[in-house]
């Protein structure tokens, strides 16, 4: 794994113009591709995003792909049938589908137990979203910045008395299962057709994407961080999702 460059000594250029050429797409979602937003239901896949990705899954000839902490199942309901040629990693590596084939682990059957705990620990605090996916569970605290410490700390014990890990993002923490993780994800992902063979460029915002990023580099290719200067794994930098969007649409 590359050493993360210290965001306080080296700066991250933009990416030179996408090319496809024996190149594989790989895109973060949250962040990435859409803003993030208060509560993570209320995403939305707008249709010039839809366009944007259905276009450059024929100027990759389907070497695409989402990767993404959500579950392949919450990407489908934003996506519906819009991504027919895609291929997918949810759940922070623990899925990878590609054509109509999926790879997933059994549920942990704590997740339930710690789904509970959470809803009860936090009924009267306003603003702490307790997510279910289907690999895990978040607590986000966007709304509650001052509950950090109580959520953080609440999520130690649980993890501590589950055997689940936690899981860091921007704003929330995750109990999921261990061993798996966005870079596991890309060299299950890159080992089928149609990536095998090509090198994957992947374009993350979150710590979560760390891991995707060092697994681009090992195949060949490239991270490419959305947001703020910080230590990352990356080689290239993005500003926001405005850049993105203009960037991936004069891939050729």
């Amino acid at each position: 794994m590359p050493s993360p460059k210290s965001a306080s000594t080296s700066r991250l250029a933009p990416p030179a113009p996408l090319s496809a050429l024996n190149s594989s797409l790989l895109l973060d979602f949250d962040g990435t591709l859409v803003d993030l937003v208060d509560r993570p239901e209320a995403v939305v896949a707008d249709l010039a995003l839809k366009a944007l990705l259905a276009r450059l899954a024929g100027t990759f000839e389907g070497r695409i792909a989402l990767v993404s902490g959500r579950s392949i199942v919450q990407l489908f309901d934003f996506f519906g049938n819009a991504l027919p040629r895609f291929g997918f990693v949810g759940s922070h590596g623990a899925e990878v589908q590609v054509g109509v084939q999926r790879v997933a682990p059994v549920r942990p059957a704590a997740l339930d137990a710690v789904e509970q705990a959470m809803r009860s620990a936090f009924a009267q605090e306003e603003g702490i979203i307790v997510e279910p996916k289907s690999l895990g569970v978040a607590l986000h605290y966007r709304l509650a910045p001052t509950a950090e410490t109580k959520v953080r700390s609440f999520a130690s014990e649980l993890a501590a008395a589950s055997g689940l890990m936690i899981q860091e993002g921007k704003m929330m923490i995750e109990l999921r299962a261990s061993g798996h993780d966005k870079g596991t994800g890309i060299v299950d992902l890159m080992a089928q057709s149609p990536f095998f063979g090509t090198r994957p460029i992947f374009i993350g915002d979150d710590l979560t994407d760390e891991a995707g990023f060092a697994a681009a580099e090992r195949f060949g290719g490239f991270g490419v961080l959305v947001g703020a200067e910080r230590a990352t794994a990356a080689r290239y930098r993005l500003s926001d999702v405005a850049a993105v969007r203009n960037w991936l649409g004069e891939a050729a």
